[in-house]
């Protein structure tokens, strides 16, 4: 009776080994003697103790960091570049079947095509165009695991650690720049100064009293300091006459 007892849960044990539990963003691959048979879940699934296999495949967005990469660019230009990779498993019959470790492949496959995406391109269009870059290579690693049933949702290169040589010609370059911008805007200030100065002559010119309505404004604008000296312009006829007299 005991003998029996004790064979009644040894199977009954064995039986409730084969009861898997899988989460919601989870599949179970199941292989039942070597072969394929399907992917199964989420929830309570049941395997076969000792016939089948079941491999776990999460499907959730994976955030893979892609380790810093030598990359010579299109002009000669060596740096480190990094980048970050989000994807998913969408059939986790191909990602278990059709490659040894999905994880491991997308990211050597990353590493590699970094820096060849990167090598072809300049160090301008790096800086400028990195959104252009990143669908660059996000359309061509989707191209290459979607045979493994992975999909590439978004590729972001994160940073370009330069040289310090190069940051300090960046830095003149850019120093030279606002030099430029400055000197050009300066023009411009005295050139627009000096037509207005022409108006201002001009109208001057056509009406002289114009010029005692700015001497009173300028003596107002002195008196508003509280200065102790007041300047009074002499007109230049007023010392043509005594210089006349003189000679």
């Amino acid at each position: 009776m005991f003998v029996l007892t004790t064979l009644i849960v040894i199977v009954g044990l064995f039986i409730l080994s084969g009861i898997k539990i899988l989460n919601e963003y989870e599949r179970g691959v199941i292989f039942r003697l070597g072969r394929l048979i399907a992917a199964k879940g989420p929830g309570i699934i049941y395997v076969i103790p000792f016939i089948d296999r079941m491999v776990r495949v999460s499907l959730r967005t994976v955030v893979l960091d892609v380790p810093p990469q030598d990359v010579i660019s299109k002009d000669n230009i060596s740096m480190k570049v990094n980048a970050v990779i989000y994807f998913r498993v969408m059939d986790p019959k191909k990602a278990v079947v059709e490659v040894e470790d999905y994880l491991y492949a997308t990211s050597q496959l990353s590493q590699t095509t970094l820096r060849s995406v990167l090598g072809q391109s300049e160090l301008d269009e790096l800086l400028s165009s990195r959104e252009k870059i990143n669908e660059h290579l996000q359309s061509i690693l989707d191209q290459h695991t979607d045979s493994w049933g992975i999909k590439i949702s978004n590729v972001e290169v994160k940073h370009i650690d330069l040289p310090k040589e190069m940051q300090r010609a960046m830095a003149r370059q850019a120093e030279a720049e606002r030099e430029k911008r400055a000197k050009i805007i300066g023009a411009e200030a005295e050139l627009l100064a000096s037509e207005k100065l022409t108006e201002a002559a001009s109208i001057i010119a056509k009406q002289p009293v114009a010029i005692q309505l700015r001497y009173l404004h300028t003596l107002s604008e002195i008196a508003v300091e509280n200065n102790t000296t007041t300047i009074f312009p002499v007109p230049l006829d007023f010392l043509n006459a005594f210089m006349k007299k003189g000679s």
